[in-house]
Order: C-alpha cells, then structure tokens, then sequence
C-alpha cells in the first residue's frame, strides 16, 4: 500500500514539477523558436510537391481518401469504442482508449508547441469532406495526427490479434503486417493529397507513431493492472487528468487542438473510473463475446440500448455542468466567461485580451490562474465533464442496463 502510495505521489509531483520547470525557462518558446522555422521552410518547399500530387485529382480518389480519413479520426474511434466494450472486448477496448488519448495528447501538444502552418490554400487544393475535417484544418500542421493514430492504433490492434492468437501460420502475421502498412501508407499518402498536410507532418506523424507504439507495449499491461485492482485509482486519474489539461503548451493562436485534448481527456476518465468501480461486475475476461457466448441479436439489442442512453447521458452531463460550474465559481468569487457553451457569460469586446483565456499565459499562469488572469473560460470544465458522464455510461450505467434487460 505504501509503495502504491509513493509511485503515485512521484507520478504527480514529476507532472507539477513539469509544469513548474516548463513555465520558469519558458521551453515552449524556445523549442518554437528552433523547430518552427525549420518546419515552416520544408512546408514551403514541399508545397510544389503536393501540387504535382494534385495534379492526379480523380473524384474516386477525393471520395477515398475523404472516407480513409474520416475511417481513422477521433470521432470515428469515439464512436467505435462502445460497440468494442459491448462486444466483450473490454480489454483490448479500454488500452485501446487509453493509447488513443495518449496519441491526442502527445500529438496535439507538439502542434500547437512549434505552431507550424499547414499547406498554404490556394495554391494547394484542400478538401475537407466533413465539419470535422473543417476543424482538422484550423490546427497547426506538424505532426499528422491521422497519420500517428494510424500507426499506434493499427499496429497495437495487430499485436492484440497475433498474441491473442494460437497456432497462427507466418503467412498470417505477413498478411496482417502488410494490410497495417498498406493502411499507414494510404492513410499518410492521402492526408498529402487532400492538402491538408505536407510530407514534413506525414513524416512527423509517423516517426512520433513508431516511438509512442514500442512505448505503449512496453507499460499498457502495468497501466491495465493498475486500472482493474489497483488502489486510489479513481482519486488518481482524476488528479492525473486535471494536471494534464495544465501541462499543455500555449500555441501562437488559438486552435482546436485544445478542445480536442480536454475531450478525450474526459474520455479517459470517465472509462477509468467506471472499469475500476465495475471490473468484476461487466468487465472480467470471462464476460461474453461476440461470436462466442454473445449472439449477434443480443448485440443488436446492446447497441439499440446502449446508444440512445449514452446520447442522453452526454447531453444531461453537458447540462448539469453548465449549471453547476458557474454556481461553484461564484460561490469562490472566480471570475468566469464562456465562449460557446453559456452565451450569458461571453466577455465583452473590450475584454478581447481575454478571449485565448484556455490557451494563455504558460503552464505556471495556468496553475496559479488566481491571481494572473481577469476571467476563465468555463468551457473546458464543461468539456471535460461532458465527455466524462459519456464514457462513464459506456462501461458503467449502459452494461448495468444490458444486465437487467438481460442481454
């Protein structure tokens, strides 16, 4: 107990001591300053490459590569996540978040640290099929975040699949290996030709991929452990995930990738914390699944259940939130604004020094916000909370409903 104890404390105080130390020597800008204009010169001069690339454009191409990317966004995991705990999976699902808010994380971080441009449009050609993609655009460039979740997500569901796997024939673990780099090789190829990244990113994405990959392998069955029978292990992640929405580099501008990172932050939380409460209950190794104990009509059922009340379940977060936060920061006199969720308490126009309240003043001006910032913007608690009650629901209120339903 003593030594659970201690690895946690050391854990948060190395992520406070972090923040403290980025803060006093500035590191955020004077990693910008030596990355960034490199990044920038290579953006340039790639962009004749991508136009050549364009050169080629087909309608069958702009439809696959649309669809590729929207295959492997943070929305489409997002929303393929439950169906993966509700099938049985639940391990192979919930390191499966836990890699993917990893990847957004450490992805978003560095875009928004060297803040470098994406593909100047015109002259390049950007198509951007959905309101997502619409947002992707808006973030920095450098590195493809499709480009790096490809690479974790794929090869740890490869590895998943061999070492879950008895008896499989050279052939197999060939065929599998190839179908990941085809998949990689398409995906980094197709972000190029939508213009939405040049080759400096697609390279960035991917060699970040393959050290986050033998990284992720080497500490996810420990992190698993700790998840299922550990001690402190709500108390912890939640003082984890709130350190982790202070240590987040400030960008030149504003972006996304913020909102993004407060997101599946959320997500990561709320699956913690109901796999730790529930383990033995729905998520055991013994647990039904597909194609075995568990028929298809009965996910069917799982799925017409499961998904209209996590629905609910974010919208009743989202609402709660809304009216809860601004309550509490009253009662502590915090002074708060809100640039989309509570319209009420938009900052007025000559408050604009305000309006990149998430993302100003460093780690330290963060941390310490008290006394260094005029107002707060309640939305990334808000966010946070969000999509915390979400996931929660996933692995928690929804598999308590299949149980009573009996499926």
């Amino acid at each position: 107990m003593e030594s659970i104890a201690l690895w946690q404390g050391l854990s948060l105080c190395g992520m406070i001591s972090w923040i403290v130390i980025s803060s006093c020597f500035n590191l955020t800008r004077k990693i910008r300053s030596l990355v960034q204009p490199w990044v920038t010169q290579h953006v340039i001069t790639e962009t004749s490459l991508i136009i050549r690339i364009q050169e080629h454009q087909h309608r069958f191409f702009d439809a696959l590569f649309s669809l590729l990317s929207c295959v492997v966004s943070v929305p489409f995991y997002t929303a393929f996540l439950p169906f993966l705990f509700w099938s049985g999976h639940g391990k192979l699902a919930r390191e499966m978040t836990l890699l993917m808010a990893l990847c957004d994380y450490i992805g978003n971080c560095i875009k928004d640290m060297v803040s470098a441009p994406r593909p100047s449009c015109p002259p390049v050609r950007r198509i951007t099929a959905t309101k997502d993609e619409e947002e992707n655009a808006l973030e920095y460039g450098l590195p493809s975040s499709h480009t790096l979740n490809t690479v974790c997500l794929s090869g740890y569901l490869l590895h998943y699949v061999l070492s879950h796997t008895e008896n499989l024939d050279a052939k197999v673990e060939f065929a599998g290996f190839a179908i990941v780099c085809l998949l990689v090789g398409l995906i980094a190829f197709g972000r190029i030709y939508l213009g939405m990244h040049s080759l400096v990113d697609v390279m960035g994405g991917f060699t970040i991929g393959l050290a986050v990959l033998p990284f992720w392998l080497t500490v996810n069955e420990y992190i698993d452990d700790f998840i299922v029978a550990g001690q402190n292990v709500t108390t912890f992640w939640a003082v984890l995930s709130f350190l982790f929405l202070f240590a987040y580099p400030t960008p030149e501008f504003p972006t996304p990738s913020f909102e993004f990172h407060t997101a599946f932050t959320g997500v990561a939380f709320g699956i913690v914390s109901g796999i730790q409460q529930t383990y033995h209950q729905f998520h055991h190794e013994d647990v039904p699944r597909l194609f075995a104990q568990l028929t298809i009509p009965a996910f069917l059922g799982r799925i017409l259940v499961g998904l209209p009340t996590i629905l609910i379940v974010k919208f009743c977060s989202k609402t709660l939130a809304k009216w809860v936060l601004p309550v509490i920061s009253n009662t502590l006199s915090i002074p708060i604004k809100s640039t989309s969720y509570i319209p009420m308490l938009n900052g007025s126009v000559s408050d604009k020094k305000t309006d990149k309240i998430k993302q100003s003043g460093g780690y330290i001006n963060k941390l310490f916000f008290f006394s260094q910032q005029d107002s707060f913007d309640v939305d990334t608690g808000i966010r946070f909370l969000q999509y915390a009650g979400l996931a929660w629901s996933v692995v928690d209120l929804v598999p308590s409903l299949f149980s009573h339903l009996g499926l």
